[in-house]
């Protein structure tokens, strides 16, 4: 029987030929799970190597985790910058068209990096969405700690429940800035959260409001109630017009629900008291946001 030749002694790691391949691999898939881009020769992130933002096709999109948010298209684009949404980057194809070109003057103005990039990339980077040559890459959200909204001697919280359009969101938000708000606590999930179209929408106020999260709404109101809040839930159910709320003079809570739904069980049982907006013309329901702006104006006017 013949003898076996041994294959000698095994090879230092970096003899290896696949050694190389392997550390490239690790240092990539590091990259990608920190958010650390990887750096080009000229010392600066690559096109190629930026957060790749997912979600569904559309002119704004969120993405999940800390991942930043891509706002594309020509009006879409021009019409955040012109709102004041933070932009991190914006991704140009060229700069023929008179929207894109104004997009890149404000992006310039605002010191906001600008990355000339081919149609390909941003067809990756936008997941296919119609991009129309141009894309503004969003910076993820801070969201406060909700007790961080119990600012002063009487503060004035608004606590949405079920809103899943970020545009109400915006709206309530600005609202909320017009009449003294000290800021808005949506909960964690089924919420709208705050995207590119909320920052549209609240046309910059998110930058003077704090939005919260939440984990728990009906706890959350719970806590607010301990803190010494009146909570009032603002629905249709109510039999008390928020205009006669003389308590909302002191800490308070207001808690607005969807159009459709109106407030959950759990949150109603847990408000001190429903209130309601009589509306004596042929609507029989107003949008959240508008909703909630007339009830910020009417405690407003209760406060002061």
């Amino acid at each position: 029987m013949a003898k076996r030749k041994g294959k000698g002694p095994t090879p230092k790691a970096e003899d290896r030929h696949w050694h190389g391949k392997r550390q490239k691999a690790r240092a990539a898939k590091n990259a990608k799970r920190t958010g650390t881009p990887t750096m080009g020769p000229s010392g600066r992130p690559t096109a190629t190597d930026s957060p790749r933002p997912s979600g569904r096709p559309a002119g704004a999109r969120r993405a999940a985790g800390d991942s930043p948010e891509l706002v594309t298209g020509r009006n879409p684009v021009v019409e955040a910058l012109r709102a004041g949404v933070p932009g991190t980057a914006l991704y140009v194809m060229s700069g023929t068209d008179e929207r894109i070109r104004e997009s890149i003057q404000m992006a310039a103005d605002r010191r906001i990096p600008l990355l000339e990039t081919g149609k390909n990339e941003l067809d990756r980077l936008t997941d296919g969405a119609v991009h129309q040559g141009i894309a503004l890459q969003v910076r993820p959200y801070r969201y406060a700690h909700p007790d961080d909204l119990l600012k002063g001697t009487a503060p004035l919280i608004v606590a949405l429940d079920g809103i899943t359009d970020p545009r109400n969101l915006g709206a309530i938000v600005r609202s909320a800035a017009a009449f003294g708000a000290t800021g808005v606590v949506v909960p964690e999930r089924r919420a709208a959260g705050v995207t590119a179209g909320a920052w549209k929408t609240s046309a910059g106020t998110l930058a003077s409001v704090p939005v919260a999260q939440a984990t728990n709404l009906t706890r959350q109101l719970k806590a607010y109630q301990q803190a010494g809040c009146f909570v009032a839930g603002l629905d249709a159910r109510g039999s008390t017009p928020v205009a006669d709320l003389e308590v909302a003079s002191g800490p308070f809570v207001l808690v607005v629900g969807s159009e459709g739904k109106g407030l959950g069980r759990l949150v109603a049982d847990t408000c001190d008291m429903l209130v309601t907006i009589p509306m004596p013309g042929k609507a029989e329901s107003l949008n959240a946001g508008v909703a909630a702006g007339i009830a910020l104006y009417e405690i407003s006017r209760l406060r002061s």
